[in-house]
C-alpha cells in the first residue's frame, strides 16, 4: 500500500541507481545510495519526508537505522540525523550536542533510539517510557557498552566486563532486577522476543527476562538451558535455543513458536541453525 512505502514514484528518478541499502520502519522507507545521500518516501509523518534535515542528508551516511515511527541516521564523521515522529525519536534535539560526533552504532526499539559512541558510552532519545530516557542507568552506560539490544519498549546493553544494564519499560524487559545477580558477567549475547530478552552467557547458559508469556520466564525450560547453548533466535513471543549437540531447545507463548513438542523427534540433533518468523520459529 502507498500509505506503508509501496509508492516511491515521488522519487522515482532519484532510485534508479546508485541504492546501496534500504531501511524500513511501519510505514516508510529510507535508502541510502552509494554516494551517501539518502532518499526517503511512504508516510510522511514516520520518516517518509526527510525534507526537514535535507541538506544533512545529502552525502556522508553510512548507515540509516528506523524504529517503527521515525530514522536515525549515521555520518562518517559519528554524527546522527534523525527525522520522522518526534516524539518517537525523530526528533533527537535534546541530546543533539552528544550525537554530533563519535557514533558507531544505533539500535531502535518501537518507540526509541539508543547510540553506542566510540567511547562505549551510550545516548538514548525517544519516547522516555520504551528506553528513550536512560537517566536511571546513565552512570553505568558512560563507559565500556559493545552492544545494544531493544525489544518493543526497553533496551539492554551489553559491556565490555560482561554485565548487561537495561532500562525502558519493565514488562518489556526494562527491569532486569530478579535475574541481576546472573547480569554481572560473563554474557556474551543477548537475543530479543517483543517483549523479552534472553542472554547467553560464555559458560553456555541461558538467562531470561521480561514478559513471562513472551519468553521472559524459561523456567520450563531451565534444566535444558544451564550449559551447552550457542545461538538463539526470538519471534514476537518466543525463543528456539541451539545447544552445541545440534539440539534445539523453545520456550515463550506456543502460538509464536514456544512449544515445539510435535517436532520434538526432529530437534535432537543436528540443527546448525534456527531462524523466526514474526509468528514461528
Amino acid at each position: 500500500m502507498a500509505m506503508y512505502g509501496g509508492d516511491s514514484s515521488a522519487v522515482a528518478p532519484l532510485l534508479t541507481e546508485g541504492s546501496v541499502q534500504v531501511c524500513g520502519n511501519q510505514y516508510a522507507f529510507a535508502a541510502i545510495k552509494a554516494d551517501g545521500s539518502v532518499v526517503t518516501w511512504g508516510d510522511a509523518s514516520f520518516g517518509g519526508d526527510s525534507s526537514g534535515v535535507a541538506p544533512l542528508l545529502t552525502e556522508g551516511v553510512v548507515q540509516v537505522c528506523g524504529n517503527q515511527y521515525a530514522f536515525a541516521a549515521i555520518k562518517a564523521d559519528g554524527g546522527v540525523v534523525t527525522w520522522g515522529d518526534a516524539g518517537h525519536g525523530g526528533n533527537s534535539s535534546a541530546v543533539a550536542p552528544i550525537l554530533r560526533e563519535g557514533v558507531v552504532q544505533v539500535c531502535g526499539n518501537d518507540a526509541a533510539f539508543a547510540a553506542i559512541k566510540a567511547d562505549g558510552s551510550v545516548v538514548a532519545w525517544g519516547d522516555a517510557v520504551c528506553g528513550g530516557d536512560s537517566s536511571a542507568v546513565a552512570s553505568l552506560l558512560t563507559e565500556g557498552v559493545v552492544q545494544v539490544s531493544g525489544t518493543k519498549g526497553a533496551f539492554a546493553a551489553i559491556k565490555a566486563d560482561g554485565s548487561v544494564v537495561t532500562w525502558g519499560d519493565a514488562l518489556h524487559g526494562g527491569d532486569s532486577s530478579a535475574v541481576a545477580s546472573l547480569l554481572t558477567e560473563g554474557v556474551v549475547q543477548v537475543c530479543v522476543s517483543n517483549a523479552a530478552f534472553a542472554a547467553i552467557k560464555a559458560d553456555g547458559s541461558v538467562v531470561t527476562w521480561g514478559d513471562a508469556m513472551y519468553g521472559g520466564d524459561s523456567s520450563a525450560a531451565a534444566p535444558l538451558l544451564t550449559e551447552g547453548i550457542v545461538q538463539i533466535s526470538g519471534t514476537i513471543g518466543a525463543f528456539a535455543a541451539i545447544k552445541a549437540d545440534g539440539s534445539v531447545v523453545t520456550w515463550g507463548d506456543a502460538m509464536y513458536g514456544g512449544d515445539s513438542s510435535a517436532v520434538a523427534p526432529l530437534l535432537t540433533e543436528g540443527v546448525v541453525q534456527v531462524c523466526g518468523s514474526q509468528l514461528a520459529d
